[in-house]
C-alpha cells in the first residue's frame, strides 16, 4: 500500500483541521486565488548533500519550487502530505502550514523530518503565491531591509586538523573568491584524543582548537570575519574552557558547542563566556527557540529554513530574536532554491546577520537554475521577480539527480 493511503485524508477525525472545507472558505473565495494545488512532487539532487527539492503544481499553470532539509524518508513523508493540500488554495500559506502541522501531529510534527518535509512545501507554497500575486516573496513577509544579504562561506581543507592549511584556505578564500565572511569546523581530530565518546576536551585538545582559531584569525586579520562550528561535540566544562580559551581572538562566533536538547546547559555556557555562542541548527520552530531566546542561551540564532519550519517560521523566529537583540544568521546547507528561499527572509527581518554557503567546492552548483551571479564579492541581491526570483534548469536537475530519482515535471 501506498505511504500517502495508510489514512484517508477525508475522513472525519476529531483532530483540529484546517483543511479549507472545514474552515468555512467557500469556492468562491478559493478562486480569487485563481489556482488550487493539483500535485506535489519531489526529486532528490546528488550535490554535497542530498538536496530535496520539492515542486508544487497548480491548475493555472504556475509552479512553485521549493526545497525540503536533506535526509532520509522526507519524500516519504511529503509523499503523505500531499492529500492533505491538493485541492486547497495556494495563498494560504500559513493555513495550509499550520494544517500540516495538525494532520501529522500522531506521527511527530513538532520536530524532525515531518517539520523538514513540511518547510519544503511552505517554500514552494511562497514562490506559488509570489508567482500569482506577481511579487517577490520578501513581500509577502513584509517587505524589503536590505537589497543584499550577506554570505559567510563554509570552509573546509583535505586536512582540516592542520591549522596552517585552514589559515591559507581562509587567505584563499578572502583574497581570491571575495568573502568577508567565513567559518571553520573546530570538532576535528587533534591527535590527543583518548576517548571521543565522553565528549570531554583534554588540554592537546584544547590547544590545538585554539591554534586553529590563532593562525586563521591572524592570518586574514580585520579582512573578514570568522566563525567557529563545534556540531553538538563537548561537555558542558570542556565548551566553557574552550569558549574562554578564544576570548582573545577575533572570534565572530562559536557555534554549537554542546549537545542541543538541554537548554539550561545552554544557558550556562552562553552565559560564562565573552565569545558569542550561536545555537540553533538542531532546534524546530519558535517553540524549540523561545526558551533559549528569553533566557538568553545564546548570542546568535541560526535557524535552518528549509528545516526549522519554512520562510515564515523563520519570521516568527527573527521577530522573537529581535525582542532580545540577538542577530540570525541563518544555516544553510541546500541548493539554489532553499538558498534563495533564505535570502528572502533574510531581506525581510531587521535582524539579519548573515546566510551560510556550504557549497564553494561545488563547480555546478549554480547550473541548477537558470540565473547566473546570484553570489557575487559575498553578497546575495536577493531579486525582485515573482515569488523566489529563480528558475529550476530541470535539465541540469535530471543530469544531477541521485540514483534511482525520475526528476520534476515541468509545468
Amino acid at each position: 500500500m501506498n505511504y500517502a493511503e495508510l489514512r484517508d485524508p477525508n475522513a472525519e477525525y476529531t483532530m483540529r483541521d484546517l483543511s479549507a472545507d472545514t474552515m468555512g472558505l467557500s469556492e468562491e473565495r478559493a478562486d480569487l486565488s485563481q489556482a488550487t494545488i493539483t500535485d506535489v512532487q519531489t526529486a532528490i539532487v546528488d550535490g554535497n548533500y542530498p538536496w530535496t527539492l520539492v515542486r508544487v503544481y497548480t491548475d493555472a499553470g504556475v509552479v512553485g519550487d521549493g526545497e525540503a532539509y536533506w535526509g532520509g524518508g522526507v519524500p516519504e513523508i511529503i509523499e503523505r502530505l500531499k492529500p492533505f493540500i491538493v485541492g486547497e488554495p495556494p495563498l494560504d500559506i500559513d493555513r495550509l502550514y499550520e494544517h500540516m502541522v495538525q494532520k501529522m501531529s500522531g506521527e511527530g510534527s513538532i520536530a524532525g523530518k515531518d517539520i523538514a518535509a513540511i518547510s519544503g512545501i511552505e517554500l514552494a507554497l511562497h514562490d506559488v503565491a509570489g508567482k500569482l500575486l506577481g511579487v517577490p516573496a520578501y513581500q509577502l513577509l513584509g517587505g524589503k531591509y536590505r537589497d543584499e544579504v550577506r554570505v559567510y562561506c563554509d570552509c573546509h581543507t583535505e586536512n582540516e586538523a592542520d591549522p596552517t592549511a585552514c589559515a591559507d584556505e581562509a587567505e584563499r578564500v578572502v583574497d581570491e573568491l571575495g568573502y568577508d565572511a567565513l567559518k571553520f569546523d573546530l570538532d576535528v581530530p587533534s591527535g590527543h584524543e583518548i576517548d571521543r565518546a565522553n565528549r570531554f576536551l583534554r588540554s592537546g585538545e584544547i590547544d590545538h582548537k585554539v591554534e586553529i582559531v590563532k593562525q586563521v584569525t591572524d592570518r586574514i586579520a580585520d579582512r573578514a570575519d570568522v566563525a567557529f562550528d563545534c556540531h553538538w561535540a563537548f561537555s558542558a566544562g570542556s565548551a566553557r574552557r574552550l569558549a574562554n580559551a578564544i576570548e582573545p581572538y577575533d572570534v565572530w562566533w562559536l557555534e554549537d558547542p554542546i549537545p542541543p536538547e538541554n537548554h539550561d546547559v545552554q544557558q550556562t555556557v552562553t552565559q560564562t563566556t565573552a565569545t558569542p555562542i550561536t545555537v540553533g541548527e538542531n532546534v524546530y520552530r519558535t517553540h524549540g527557540n523561545r526558551r533559549l531566546l528569553e533566557n538568553e542561551a545564546m548570542d546568535i540564532v541560526a535557524p535552518d529554513v528549509p528545516k526549522v519550519g519554512g520562510m515564515r517560521e523563520t519570521r516568527k523566529i527573527a521577530t522573537i530574536a529581535d525582542m532580545y537583540y540577538v542577530p540570525v544568521a541563518m544555516h544553510n546547507v541546500g541548493s539554489p532554491v532553499a538558498t534563495m528561499a533564505a535570502a528572502h527572509v533574510g531581506a525581510a527581518i531587521p535582524n539579519a546577520l548573515a546566510l551560510e554557503y556550504h557549497s564553494y567546492e561545488l563547480g555546478w552548483w549554480e547550473s541548477l537554475i537558470e540565473e547566473d551571479g546570484i553570489i557575487e564579492d559575498g553578497y546575495l541581491r536577493v531579486p525582485d521577480n515573482p515569488g523566489l526570483g529563480i528558475t529550476l534548469d530541470l535539465d541540469a536537475v535530471d543530469e544531477h539527480l541521485a540514483d534511482g530519482e525520475t526528476g520534476l515535471d515541468p509545468a
